[in-house]
């Protein structure tokens, strides 16, 4: 079977791109599919993540972020000469593949795909909230353009969810919904943390959604009463030169990283790992510092952590964004190693729902009915 893959880029070492990663190495690997990675971006960024040397990558050179160059009028004119040009290169890759299905990670490009892939089943992956305006601080344009993005995801013939609550809200849109959990990428090593590092790890990006505000808040009150204690952030993004300089001011024994691909050996080195987002698809850093054996604290945001920690055996969910509860919880990991060991093995049990032979199952079987089925 011929398997595509539509992506904006494939640039960063970011959750998205190590999920597409192993989920494309799976089926190229163990279920023996074609599979292509079709990029319209990359120019001359290498690929992030290692993929399967049978893999294909296209990348049709379309530079959209062009367009944001200009204003007004000029900007429409650009975009307008990008999307002729996006439209005739995606009609040249899909006629030159002719693909069994194919799968669309990013609502901006689901328009051309459904002109141009004939009786090609279309997939739709849900990696951002279907109802993300209600949570982020978008503006009327952006919305206005989600909006009009929207309109066409009726016309799709699966779209592939992360969480029960993206599920109920795309039903609105499509009845085709298929709920599937992220594959993660597991220690599968015999390494775990030892809980005795006076270390707690904070992975993602520095940017509005992950709330970063609420994280350095949180860790001034811990740091007041464990000054011993350390918060080591990995991370990039676009607001990180400004949270750098508020992380200095602090004094707070806050210490910034780059982003690295093994991220593993990082959770190893530390006990508790954070996560304060105001809203996450998934949250794909809880069960990857869950399978090194790492508790995890997390705020109860839409939707991901709730489906993933179970509250009080292997990590804490924090309600209505409360900044002295997230605190206390991390005290309370900090002063009992007993409970950091017992919910930290809890949580390596746990996360192993999510391996790829129990999640890529279900992908395969989502293929076949769309292709077989018909």
């Amino acid at each position: 079977m011929k398997v595509v893959y539509v992506v904006d880029t494939f640039a960063i070492w970011g959750g998205l791109e190590r999920v597409l990663a192993d989920k494309m190495n799976y089926l190229t690997g163990h279920a023996g599919y074609e599979v292509f990675l079709m990029t319209v971006n990359q120019g001359n960024h290498l690929l992030t993540y290692e993929l399967h040397p049978e893999i294909k990558h296209i990348d049709l050179g379309v530079r959209m972020h062009q367009q944001y160059q200009y204003r007004g009028i000029k900007r429409l004119l650009i975009r307008n000469k990008l999307y002729r040009i996006l439209r005739k290169r995606v009609s040249e890759a899909l006629e030159t593949i002719r693909p069994d299905i194919i799968i669309c990670v990013k609502l901006d490009f689901v328009g051309v795909l459904l002109e141009l892939k004939g009786d090609t089943p279309l997939v739709v992956e849900s990696h951002t909230l279907c109802q993300l305006e209600k949570v982020d601080e978008v503006g009327w344009f952006r919305k206005l353009y989600v909006w009009f993005l929207k309109r066409s995801i009726h016309m799709v013939n699966a779209v592939v969810t992360l969480t029960e609550g993206d599920t109920q809200d795309w039903k609105c849109i499509n009845n085709n919904i298929c709920k599937i959990p992220n594959v993660v990428h597991l220690n599968d090593s015999e390494t775990f943390s030892t809980y005795e590092q006076k270390n707690v790890i904070y992975v993602g990006r520095f940017s509005h959604q992950k709330d970063i505000d609420s994280l350095l808040k949180i860790w001034k009150i811990i740091y007041y009463q464990y000054p011993d204690w350390r918060l080591d952030i990995y991370g990039e993004g676009e607001l990180k030169d400004y949270y750098q300089a508020k992380i200095q001011s602090l004094n707070a024994n806050i210490h910034v990283f780059e982003p690295t691909g093994n991220i593993m050996k990082r959770y190893f080195d530390h006990s508790i790992l954070l996560l304060t987002s105001s809203y996450e698809p998934f949250g794909l850093v809880l069960p990857e510092a869950m399978s090194c054996g790492l508790p995890v604290v997390a705020f109860d945001c839409p939707y991901g952590p709730a489906e993933i920690i179970t509250d009080g055996v292997d990590g804490f969910l924090i309600k209505n964004r409360d900044i002295q509860a997230f605190a206390d919880r991390v005290c309370q990991l900090i002063e009992d190693e007993e409970l950091r060991r017992w919910m930290g093995q809890n949580g390596i049990v746990s996360s192993q729902r999510y391996r790829a032979d129990i999640i890529m199952p279900k992908w395969i079987n989502l293929f076949e009915k769309l292709t077989f089925g018909q």
